[in-house]
């Protein structure tokens, strides 16, 4: 078998696996692996402009367009998020275009790029809070619920949605791959290492860049709109925003930008920081939840004690060797408004 069938083959039965891992897994494994396989694509497509050196600090605002348009037009008319979903990847597009055009006009590089992307991100967030009205301002909203339905793109179990996923992750490393393989790459990687230059030997230095602007947008559109759909729940704080936008731009860079595949390893690695720090956050709670109960059954023996050995006074003697501030109830006894100033 040649070199080129053998990584087919390989190909094909990765994909095969990939297929049919939700049928070994339970509900929960399930659904961090939709997670993973929409961050994926999300992170697939951010890594389609910085790998060319287009550094963008607000995909976060493109995001939250896939996500927040077509459950608006849900919500308000009816519109099958089928139908929703395309028409948020072409806004943000627009979007991409009405930002990056000056930008890439007027040779906005860099760090100049960089930071008019980031302010792009904030401006969508404030944008979805100020419409409260709309889109439910900084508490969020959820699209109407019809039950399992696969017009409402609302469906029975996590293994379909993962199904949906898998089909949107491949279309993104289908992307990645019609990039690799065809001519921008070549044209792509001359202007990220000198655009005088590359336009000197005839390559469209403005094309070029809003034509990955435009492919990477619209992926990042369709991650957030899928994402939105899966959770049923939308929040401007983790759909857009500078947060959200470094969030990808970290775990693209975590997983190799220049990779095929490196993104979607970015999306693992993630999630197991995500799992390990709330586990993590969780022990330190429980350990300090158990020292609070060993303090307190600590206090409880020792004001036992000094009650019947009779320390001090006969009316008073607990509360002294208990400390300032301790007094009994009624009778003489520990009470709990006792032990609360205690």
């Amino acid at each position: 078998m040649s070199g080129a069938g053998g990584a087919r083959a390989l190909g094909y039965a990765a994909l095969a696996a990939l297929a049919a891992l939700p049928f070994f897994l339970s509900s929960y494994f399930q659904h961090l692996a939709v997670q993973i396989v929409i961050w994926s694509l999300v992170y697939t497509g951010w890594a389609l402009m910085g790998r060319f050196r287009l550094t963008s600090l607000g995909h976060g605002a493109f995001l939250g367009v896939g996500a927040y348009v077509p459950t608006l037009l849900w919500n308000n008319y009816g519109v099958t998020p089928w139908l929703g979903i395309p028409a948020a990847m072409a806004l943000a597009i627009l979007l991409a275009m009405v930002v990056g055009y000056p930008c890439f006009r007027l040779k906005v590089v860099g760090h100049y790029f960089a930071l008019v992307t980031l302010a792009l991100g904030q401006v969508v967030l404030l944008v979805i809070v100020a419409a409260r009205e709309i889109t439910g301002g900084s508490l969020g909203m959820t699209p109407r619920a019809v039950g399992h339905s696969w017009y409402a793109l609302q469906l029975p179990d996590k293994a379909s949605f993962y199904a949906v996923a898998l089909g949107a992750w491949l279309l993104g490393i289908a992307a990645w791959h019609w990039v690799e393989r065809g001519m921008q790459r070549p044209a792509l990687e001359a202007i990220a290492e000198d655009e005088e230059a590359a336009a000197a030997v005839g390559i469209d230095v403005l094309k070029e860049k809003l034509r990955i602007t435009a492919l990477s947008t619209g992926l990042t559109a369709l991650g957030g709109a899928l994402y939105a759909q899966y959770l049923m729940y939308l929040n401007p704080e983790s759909m857009s925003g500078v947060g959200i936008s470094l969030q990808i731009v970290f775990a693209a860079i975590a997983g190799g930008m220049y990779s095929m595949f490196g993104p979607t390893v970015g999306a693992c690695l993630h999630h197991r920081a995500q799992r390990g720090a709330a586990r993590a956050v969780r022990h330190a709670f429980r350990r300090r939840r158990q020292y609070d109960l060993r303090r307190a059954a600590c206090r409880v023996h020792h004001l036992h004690a000094a009650r019947h050995r009779g320390l001090g006074r006969a009316d008073g003697g607990a509360a002294e060797a208990a400390g300032p501030g301790h007094a009994r109830g009624p009778g003489g006894r520990i009470t709990l408004d006792s032990l609360r100033r205690f």
